[in-house]
C-alpha cells in the first residue's frame, strides 16, 4: 500500500515520514511490509487509508498541478476529500482518522458486529430484509454503493438472518465481509458521538471545491454542517451511489480514484458507464491518468 508512491515521488516521502512522526510508529513499514492482519485493524487501516490517498492526490498534482472541480470519499475517504478541500490539514485529517480508528476499534469490542454485502439487491430490497430480520438483532443498511451492491451491517445473528432473507427473495450473491466490526450501524453511535468532540476542537474551513457528504449526498460547506455529517457518518450509511449520481447530473464527466486500488472505478463505471473513470493507486497508473489527463485537456474534457 503506498510503496509505489514512496519510491517514486519525494513528495510522498515526505507525507509518509510526517505521518510516521505524529503517529508515533512507521506507518510506512506497515503499509509496505504489514502483517496484513494488523494493517487491517481499524485503528490501522484507517490512516493507512487516509494517507495513501492524499500522497497518490499530492503525487499526481506534482506532475498535473491542477486543482480538481469537486471531491468526494468513500467512508474514512471522506477525511481525504475534505484535507484536498482544505477544510483541515492533512497532519489534522491524519490525527482525526486516527481517533475515528481507535473510537470504532472500542465499540465493536464492546459491541461486537459484522458486515455482509448483497450483490443484485435493490436498496428497497437491503431495507426490507433489515427491518424484517430486527427480532435477532440490530442491523441495517451500512453502504449504497451502486451496480446493485449493497453492504448491511450490524449484530452478527442480525446480519446472517437478513443474509438469509435476501437470498430467499433473489438477491444473486451474499458476500460476508472481513472486517472486525458492524461499522455504519446503530452499533457505532457510542464512537460517532466521542467523536463530535474531536470534531468540534480542529478549526475546520469552508471547502476550497465542493465536497461531496456521504450521509446526505448533499454538498457540504458549512463547518458546522461537516461535522454534523462525520459525526452521523460513523453509525450511518454512505450513500455512495447517490453522491455519484449528483455529480454526474451537474454535469462532471471525469472521474479519478486516487488510493490503493480500483474499486470505486468499477463500481463507477456501472452506475454512470457514459463518464471516463480513472484509477491511480500506483506510480505507474498515476503517470498513465496525468497523460490521459492532457488527453482529455487537448479535446477539451473537463
Amino acid at each position: 500500500m503506498g510503496r509505489s508512491f514512496y519510491e517514486n515521488f519525494s513528495e510522498a516521502r515526505a507525507l509518509f515520514e510526517q505521518a510516521n512522526a505524529l503517529l508515533g510508529f512507521s506507518l510506512s513499514d506497515l503499509c509496505f511490509e504489514g502483517p496484513e492482519e494488523v494493517l487491517k485493524s481499524t485503528e490501522n487501516a484507517q490512516p493507512a487509508l487516509y494517507v495513501t490517498s492524499y500522497v497518490a492526490y499530492r503525487c499526481l498534482q506534482s506532475l498535473r498541478p491542477r486543482r480538481p472541480d469537486a471531491v468526494a470519499g468513500h467512508s474514512v475517504g471522506e477525511y481525504a476529500a475534505l484535507a484536498v478541500a482544505e477544510v483541515f490539514s492533512f497532519e489534522e485529517g491524519l490525527r482525526l482518522v486516527r481517533r475515528r480508528g481507535e473510537l470504532m476499534r472500542d465499540a465493536s469490542q464492546k459491541r461486537p458486529g459484522t458486515m455482509a454485502a448483497l450483490l443484485g439487491a435493490t436498496l428497497e430490497m437491503a431495507r426490507e430484509v433489515c427491518l424484517a430480520a430486527r427480532d435477532a438483532g440490530i442491523v441495517s443498511v451500512a453502504n449504497v454503493n451502486g451496480a446493485g451492491q449493497i453492504v448491511i451491517s450490524g449484530e452478527p445473528a442480525a446480519v446472517e438472518k437478513a443474509s438469509q432473507l435476501a437470498k430467499e427473495q433473489g438477491v444473486k450473491r451474499v458476500v460476508p465481509l472481513a472486517v472486525s466490526g458492524g461499522f455504519h450501524s446503530p452499533l457505532m453511535v457510542e464512537a460517532g458521538d466521542a467523536l463530535y468532540k474531536d470534531l468540534a476542537a480542529v478549526p475546520l474551513r469552508k471547502p476550497t471545491v465542493p465536497v461531496i457528504a456521504n450521509i446526505n449526498a448533499r454538498y457540504v460547506e458549512q463547518p458546522i454542517d461537516i461535522i454534523s455529517g462525520l459525526t452521523m457518518q460513523v453509525s450511518g450509511s454512505v450513500l455512495w451511489e447517490p453522491s455519484m449520481q449528483r455529480l454526474v447530473q451537474d454535469g462532471f464527466r471525469v472521474f479519478i480514484e486516487l488510493g490503493s486500488g480500483e474499486v470505486l472505478t468499477g463500481l463507477m463505471k456501472r452506475i454512470a458507464p457514459d463518464v471516463i473513470a480513472l484509477s491511480a493507486y500506483d506510480a505507474e497508473s498515476l503517470s498513465k491518468v496525468a497523460e490521459q489527463l492532457d488527453h482529455l485537456a487537448e479535446l477539451g474534457v473537463k
